[in-house]
């Protein structure tokens, strides 16, 4: 089973693409920065870094809903990639993200002002007849 579940913050924007095909797909790259859940004896704690890639509406929901810093909580898999770089043969290990989710809330609107105190990112949509769950 290949199966990781991750909390933390992403160290910068995510980035959007399209890859080049007939049909493209949209693909977002982001770091997320993870502590572990032990403190060291001066009460400071490690941070560990993944690579994280998402596709189609996923990628395009995080690009247009994530920013650096944002708590962001995922599931997905891992995958090795290998290629080929400057004559030598590489690998990278990368989280394929399949669910995405806000972590502590999102904090302004897309007009830039601040959310009001009650809203709850987790909370059904009102006002939509047509969606076949609330």
């Amino acid at each position: 089973m290949n199966s990781i579940n991750l909390i933390g913050r992403l160290t910068k924007d995510p980035e959007l693409r399209y890859t080049q095909s007939a049909e493209p797909q949209a693909v977002a790259k982001f770091s997320l920065a993870v502590e572990r859940n032990y403190t060291k004896p001066d009460g400071s704690r490690e941070v560990d870094f993944f690579d994280v890639i998402a596709w189609r509406k996923t990628a395009e929901f995080i690009s247009k809903y994530f920013i650096k810093g944002m708590r962001v909580a995922l599931t997905g898999r891992l995958q090795q990639r290998r290629y080929e770089h400057e004559g030598k043969n590489r690998s990278a290990i990368e989280v394929v993200a399949e669910n995405v989710y806000f972590a502590d809330g999102k904090k302004v609107t897309d007009n830039g002002e601040p959310m009001p105190d009650n809203f709850d990112p987790m909370s059904p949509v009102e006002g939509n007849d047509d969606m076949p769950f609330q």
